[in-house]
């Protein structure tokens, strides 16, 4: 038999619960999210099932009653929320409702005649047991207010009271007063409790935020008359910063800023020959210069590092650093460590290699190779960048590292720098995706930028939202240094404006890579990447040739549309609503009264045209009880966050959308009667 009973009425299969609780699910403080249970009992008795939060210290933090959300399954929910980040817990706690029960038999014996005294008696003795705090079955008594009790007392004498009808006195232990204290202190019969399961609390960063790709090297480069090149700095960099944080980001990137190495250095566009003013692959780290804790000569030192970091910081924004590991053949560890490192047949070591794609100029480590050896060189690396204000590592091609690396590296990190988190570049099989998050990524990349059909973005907004919230946060990028899809390079101006709405808005986290705002859309023949890739060379960029564009503009409108509703800062609360037309996508997301600031709900609903060459018209049809939002007729004003415009919604909208217009809509949702009315 099992060492663990169930409860004595039972509930089971709970979630969120990753590896039957031996690796904790995700959650970040201030935001609501879901605990669910099937609880069901035997018999016809009535029950309740509470969510029970356990803070850090192990100590309750909230109890919290589950509704019923699929009458006939047994499935129950509520929602949470944690307020701290650290090592939280929760449980399912379930009990015998006498009072329900009572009340329900009660209600129908008394209005048939049947047992009339009885009844009013049994209900009269459990007014004073719950008065005393009397549970049966149960160690921890719920005692009542002395004022509580009073309720509860005067309610047994009126059921007693013979002088009133039958009909009264049964009025007396169903009145909303009693109703009330019962569901402030139930009498918890029978009182049972599931084991806990692990919940991992990360800051509001970890959750929510907008980040923006740069490569310190093209900052500021410049093209001498010879045709050699200046490198950028991290100085010139740093002059960057003030216009990202005008944009509304928060997050600023950096990729590898490390030495490069010369041999097999990497051309314009992957090419295997470079020219002799090529400044190479960032990612093809290492030289005699140094390594990943060392800083390319080209970029400045040190201090420069530290003037950018504070720099961004005075701006608002975080600094994000690519951690990239792997090794170009002139680095130090390739001499001082060959052992770390494959070793072909021929004695060579082993290049990386993404058929058709190799790069000759990258050389992979091996982690079953002394592998304490090699952690222990990264953990000193990590803390070199952690020391000089680095908070977030986007980790490059995790899913090519052993997964029990990442969850040892990753708590063992963060065992020292619960601030640190980690983003997991990871564009590889689902379970792989999953299981980097369930041991510890914070973040992880996802498939968006390859959802392109009204119906396959509805269906990922609903799997990243629901299905795999609690195993990764998603971060959603419309581009990256290696990413131009096919739909990127012929929609112009309106496509990125239409992916950009959809990234920013439909997950908590988002990001575009320098040049998104000047609508860079040549693509690489014969693959998804940009043409001249920044990856290889510089890219100085013009930027007062963004502004005309307005693409940059929109990044303002979104981040600050963003900053002003929680409901789109959370990942658990979204609902796709049905519309009309095959190109128009309408979801809502929403963050009930009960969990924000000021008390009132907060709740967006956002329409995106999914066309970016045409005109479209559509109905857009609303539940409008499911965003919590008080309704006048059933009707509710919808304020747009893009332009400021106005309007009154019901259950049933039109819609007219287009590139030479307006290509979506964020509708924050007020009452009628708020201060707008008649706007």
């Amino acid at each position: 038999m099992s060492d663990t009973l169930l409860p004595r009425i039972p509930a089971v299969e709970l979630f969120p619960v990753v590896e039957d609780g031996t690796l904790p699910a995700k959650a970040a403080e201030a935001e609501p999210f879901p605990i669910r249970a099937t609880v069901f009992r035997e018999g016809h008795d009535a029950y309740a099932a509470e969510a029970v939060l356990i803070d850090p210290r192990g100590r309750e933090h909230s109890r919290t009653p589950m509704a019923d959300i699929a009458p006939g399954l047994d499935r129950y929910e509520a929602w949470v929320v944690a307020d701290r980040p650290g090592p939280w817990r929760f449980r399912v706690d379930t009990w015998s409702d006498p009072y329900a029960t009572w009340r329900h038999d009660a209600t129908v014996k008394i209005d048939a005649g049947v047992d009339v005294e009885l009844m009013l008696e049994e209900g009269a003795r459990l007014m004073d047991r719950a008065a005393a705090g009397r549970a049966l079955g149960s160690a921890a008594p719920s005692r009542p207010s002395a004022e509580d009790a009073s309720v509860l007392r005067a309610a047994a004498s009126a059921m007693r009271d013979r002088s009133r009808s039958d009909q009264q006195r049964l009025s007396a232990g169903v009145a909303s007063r009693v109703r009330d204290v019962f569901s402030r202190h139930p009498l918890r019969d029978l009182l049972g409790s599931t084991r806990s399961y692990p919940l991992a609390v990360a800051r509001e960063r970890a959750l929510t935020g907008a980040w923006y790709e740069i490569f310190p090297r093209s900052a500021g480069a410049f093209q001498r008359a010879d045709g050699s090149w200046e490198s950028g700095t991290l100085r010139t960099a740093a002059a960057q910063l003030d216009r990202i944080a005008a944009m509304g980001f928060d997050v600023v990137y950096l990729t590898p800023i490390h030495p490069i190495g010369t041999t097999h250095r990497k051309g314009r566009n992957n090419s295997l020959t470079a020219g002799a003013s090529d400044p190479g692959s960032p990612y093809g780290i290492g030289s005699p210069d140094g390594g990943h804790d060392a800083i390319h000569p080209d970029l400045g030192g040190f201090d420069d590092f530290d003037a950018f970091v504070a720099a961004a910081r005075g701006l608002g924004l975080e600094v994000a650093l690519d951690l990239a590991l792997q090794c170009s053949p002139d680095h130090p560890w390739v001499a001082e460590h060959p052992e770390w490192f494959t070793s072909r047949a021929d004695g060579t070591i082993a290049y990386a290699e993404n058929p058709p794609k190799k790069y000759q100029d990258i050389y992979p480590l091996n982690f079953d190779n002394d592998p304490e050896g090699i952690y222990a060189a990264i953990r000193e690396v990590v803390e070199v960048w952690i020391d000089h204000g680095v908070t977030i590592f986007r980790v490059d091609n995790p899913h090519t590292k052993p997964v029990r690396f990442w969850q040892r590296f990753i708590a063992d990190v963060q065992a020292d720098h619960p601030e640190v988190f980690f983003l997991a570049e990871a564009f590889t099989r689902p379970a792989m995706m999953r299981t980097l998050g369930a041991v510890g990524f914070d973040q992880s990349y996802t498939y968006f930028a390859w959802r392109t059909g009204k119906e396959e973005i509805e269906d990922y907004l609903r799997e990243v939202s629901t299905r795999t919230a609690h195993l990764l946060r998603p971060s959603f990028w419309p581009t990256t240094h290696d990413i131009l899809t096919p739909q990127m390079t012929t929609g112009g101006i309106a496509i990125h404006a239409i992916r950009a709405m959809l990234a920013a808005l439909g997950s908590p986290t988002w990001g575009v890579y320098s040049g998104y705002e000047l609508v860079e859309d040549v693509q690489r023949p014969g693959f998804e990447e940009h043409n001249d890739n920044e990856k290889y060379e510089y890219r100085p960029r013009d930027w007062s040739a963004a502004e005309p564009l307005g693409v940059s503009r929109l990044f303002c409108l979104l981040n600050a549309a963003r900053a002003k509703h929680p409901a789109l800062r959370q990942l658990h609360d979204l609902r796709i609503h049905p519309t009309s037309h095959p190109s128009v996508l309408c979801f809502s997301k929403r963050v009930p009264a009960r969990f924000t600031e000021s008390g009132i709900a907060d709740a967006v609903i956002c329409v995106i045209s999914l066309d970016p060459h045409a005109g479209v018209e559509a109905t857009v049809d609303i539940d409008l009880s499911s965003l919590g939002v008080e309704t006048t007729g059933g009707l509710v004003r919808v304020v747009d966050e893009l332009d400021g415009m106005s309007y009154t919604w019901g259950a049933s909208n039109w819609v007219s959308l287009s590139p030479l217009t307006r290509l979506g809509h964020v509708f924050a949702v007020e009452p009628l009667t708020g201060p707008r009315a008649g706007a």
